[in-house]
């Protein structure tokens, strides 16, 4: 069929099989054009197939040479509709890992229950031997709790009082002011269970339980601080409290990795156009700023940037540079205080009428529908394509 993208509200119905592995496929260019590293070799990542925890399974393969277990939950094309991009994303780069001689394979499934963690043990025990990197890089909107049953879902609200600021219909190109009612204490909570560290704790004791965690085992979580005009909504709202609980979690993984003199850690990364940044009010007109700024300033990185410099200057350099709370901080470039300024600067000023002049939203217009595929030169989307396509190591 000819694959058009169709939006819908902050989410692409869509998604290009083509496009998507053209994604892939410039994201590897750019590792191997930077060069090797030091690294991981056995790699399991929890939420593999888009956004960093792609550009990291990426870096592991294409930068280390590393072997890579992914863990999703992604909808296979059914010959009518197109697959998720996290489908076709995750296609790609099996066979790109196995054209370079590497092992990847993929376990598609809520990685919230007991039935996944223990495929993906079994696959380690069998086929990869242990594993020297665990990466937690889940963005669910709900959770079902594996041992009661209990359904969770998280939200996107501030706590204590409501939250007005402008925000945008970034595909409208219309400014808009968008008022949030504060959370439920209830809410409050699901959120937690949902996006804090409940579940990679989890995921590492039944790793550690079943002996399959290397002799210096790193293990990460990415998170997100932002600046002084998305607090109330993000790092003092819902989202902020399981983040808090997530940069916990770490502290105790690290005691629970201490006889393998493993370590945990939270790294707190760039604000970037992604499915999950895009459903959070505010923050889309915030990236448009903040992308003009550091785009002028020569130092804007979209994900597999941000990840590359992650493995070569913080997780795998001589010393792990961490912020006062025992976090990486690669979001360092984007809280410079003259990044700030300017952007917020932009952000206050834009209108409707001035959003084209004032802001880069062309980029995150581009940005966003590459993400499902749409927007390669390479590609030719009025051609047929077939978007039924198979990821090597799943079964069907």
């Amino acid at each position: 069929m000819i694959v058009e993208p169709k939006v819908r509200g902050f989410i692409c119905t869509t998604a290009h099989p083509e496009g998507c592995a053209a994604s892939v496929n410039h994201q590897i260019a750019y590792v191997k054009n930077q060069g090797t590293l030091e690294g991981p070799k056995n790699v399991l990542i929890i939420g593999a197939s888009t956004g960093y925890g792609l550009a990291t399974r990426i870096v592991s393969m294409a930068g280390c040479s590393a072997n890579t277990l992914g863990v999703f939950y992604e909808r296979e094309s059914n010959g009518k509709k197109t697959a998720t991009a996290g489908w076709y994303n995750t296609a790609a780069f099996e066979v790109a890992a196995t054209d370079a001689g590497l092992y990847a394979s993929s376990i598609n499934g809520d990685a919230f229950s007991h039935e996944i963690k223990e495929q993906a043990i079994e696959k380690i025990k069998k086929e990869m031997g242990k594993i020297d990197l665990v990466v937690y890089s889940l963005a669910a909107p709900r959770r079902i709790d594996p041992d009661t049953g209990e359904k969770y879902g998280s939200v996107l609200k501030p706590i204590g009082q409501s939250y007005t600021n402008k925000s945008i219909d970034v595909m409208q190109g219309q400014i808009t002011e968008a008022t949030i009612e504060p959370a439920t204490t209830e809410e409050i909570e699901n959120t937690i269970k949902v996006m804090g560290g409940e579940d990679w704790e989890l995921w590492i004791k039944k790793l550690l339980e079943a002996d399959v965690l290397a002799e210096g085992v790193r293990t990460i979580a990415y998170s997100y601080i932002g600046p002084d005009i998305t607090l109330a909504m993000y790092r003092e709202g819902t989202i902020g409290k399981a983040k808090e609980h997530l940069e916990h979690t770490a502290k105790d993984l690290t005691a629970l990795l201490k006889d393998l003199e493993g370590v945990a850690y939270v790294t707190v990364a760039k604000a970037l156009v992604t499915q999950a940044s895009a459903a959070i009010p505010i923050v889309p007109l915030y990236i448009g700023a903040l992308y003009k700024v550091m785009k002028a300033k020569g130092t804007h990185e979209g994900c597999i940037e941000q990840i590359y410099r992650l493995f070569k200057d913080f997780l795998y350099a001589d010393e792990v540079k961490t912020d006062e709370e025992g976090r990486i901080r690669t979001d360092d470039y984007e809280m410079e205080a003259d990044v700030q300024h300017d952007a917020i600067a932009l952000f206050d000023q834009v209108t409707t009428d001035t959003l084209q002049q004032v802001l880069d939203i062309q980029s995150y217009q581009d940005e966003f529908f590459k993400l499902f595929g749409f927007g390669f030169d390479e590609v030719d989307y009025e051609q047929d394509v077939e978007v039924k396509v198979d990821i090597p190591s799943i079964e069907l």
